[in-house]
C-alpha cells in the first residue's frame, strides 16, 4: 500500500495550527501512511524534530520509508505516548497531532476486516496481534452486550433487532466474514438514510468497541496534555460525534475550569483556578476538500494550546 492511496485529511489547516515553533519537537501519535508527518517535516527547520506513534504494524512498517534524520517512529496506541516518549528519551513536546480513526488503507484491505464494502475475516483490530477481533466478540457476547455497543457507539436506532439477528444467525453457523455481518444488519435494518448503508453505523460501533477508541482517546488527551510544553498546541481531527465530544469536552474543562467545578464546592471561597488551556480552533473542511476527498465531509479539527501546568497541593 502506497502512500499515495491515503489523502490526509485538514491537511494544511493542521500544519499551520499545530507548528508554531519550527525549531521545536512534535508528535503525529497517529502516524498512519505519514501524510501529516510529512507535512510537518516540510515545515520543520534543521533543528526541528518530529516523533511518531501507531500501533498498526503496517503503519509502523510505513515509517521506514521516511528517511529524514529529524525523523522516528515507535510502535505504540497513542493511549501510552508517555511510555513512548519515556522510551524516546524527550519529556515534553512542542506539539501534539491525533487524527482519529481508521484510515483508508486500513478500510481498503479487505483482510484487516474494515470494510462492509470487502469480504474478509471479521478482524477490525488496529493492531491484529492485540485483544478480541470483532468476530470472536459477536460469538461470546450476549444480545444485549451486542445491542449496547451498536446503540452506544454506533448510534443505531436498530441496535436491538441486529443485536437479535446477529445471534439468531451464530446458533446456525459462526459468523466469520465481514459480508456475512454486513447481510446480517441489512436484513435487520429497514430504513436507513439516503446514500448510507445499512451497515455502516453497526461496523463504526463494532470497531469502535474492539479498539477502544474512546477510552484511547480519552488516556491520550490526558496523556497529552501533561507532556506539552507551556505554549504547545493540541490538534485533534475527529470523523463523528463521540470523538469529538470527548475533545470538545476535554478542552473545555481545562479552559474553563471554574465552570467545571463540583456545584456544592462553588459556594466556597476557594481561590480562582486559571485555565489550563485555551481554545484556538475549531475547523471544518471547505468544498473542495470535500468534492476531493469524500472521507473528509464528516471531519472536524479542534485546536488548543496549554497555557500552565497542573499544580497540586
Amino acid at each position: 500500500m502506497s502512500t499515495h492511496d491515503h489523502i490526509p485529511v485538514l491537511l494544511g489547516p493542521t500544519v499551520d495550527a499545530l507548528l508554531h515553533n519550527p525549531d521545536g519537537v512534535y508528535l503525529d501519535c497517529t502516524f498512519g501512511r505519514g501524510g501529516h508527518s510529512r507535512a510537518i517535516l516540510a515545515r520543520l527547520s534543521p533543528r526541528g524534530r518530529l516523533l511518531a506513534l501507531d500501533r498498526d504494524p503496517q503503519a509502523v512498517q510505513a515509517m521506514s520509508d521516511i528517511l529524514d534524520t529529524r525523523f522516528q517512529g515507535h510502535r505504540s496506541a497513542f493511549a501510552d505516548l508517555e511510555q513512548a516518549l519515556d522510551t524516546l528519551g524527550v519529556p515534553q513536546v512542542d506539539g501534539v497531532l491525533m487524527d482519529i480513526g481508521v484510515s483508508s488503507p486500513q478500510i481498503d484491505q479487505a483482510e484487516r476486516g474494515f470494510s462492509f464494502r470487502k469480504d474478509g475475516p471479521l478482524d477490525m483490530r488496529m493492531d491484529p496481534q492485540a485483544g478480541e477481533s470483532a468476530a470472536d466478540f459477536l460469538a461470546r457476547a450476549t444480545a444485549r452486550d451486542i445491542s449496547e455497543v451498536i446503540k452506544h457507539y454506533g448510534e443505531e436506532r436498530f441496535a436491538v433487532q441486529i443485536a437479535a439477528a446477529i445471534v439468531a444467525r451464530r446458533e446456525e453457523r459462526a459468523i466469520t466474514t465481514t459480508l456475512d455481518l454486513a447481510q446480517i444488519v441489512a436484513g435487520a435494518v429497514r430504513t436507513r438514510e439516503p446514500g448510507q448503508d445499512p451497515a455502516t453505523r453497526t461496523f463504526q460501533a463494532l470497531r469502535i468497541h474492539v479498539n477502544q477508541e474512546l477510552a484511547q482517546l480519552e488516556q491520550g488527551l490526558t496523556a497529552a496534555f501533561k507532556r506539552l510544553k507551556v505554549g504547545g498546541r493540541l490538534a485533534v481531527i475527529s470523523f463523528h460525534s463521540l470523538e469529538d465530544r470527548i475533545t470538545k469536552q476535554f478542552i473545555e474543562k481545562l479552559a474553563n475550569p471554574k465552570s467545571q467545578q463540583d456545584a456544592r464546592l462553588r459556594k466556597l471561597p476557594l481561590p480562582d483556578p486559571k485555565p489550563l488551556m485555551k481554545k484556538l480552533a475549531r475547523i471544518k473542511p471547505d468544498a473542495e476538500e470535500c468534492t476531493r476527498n469524500p472521507r473528509a465531509r464528516s471531519s472536524v479539527l479542534r485546536v488548543a494550546e496549554k497555557l500552565a501546568e497542573v499544580v497540586h497541593g
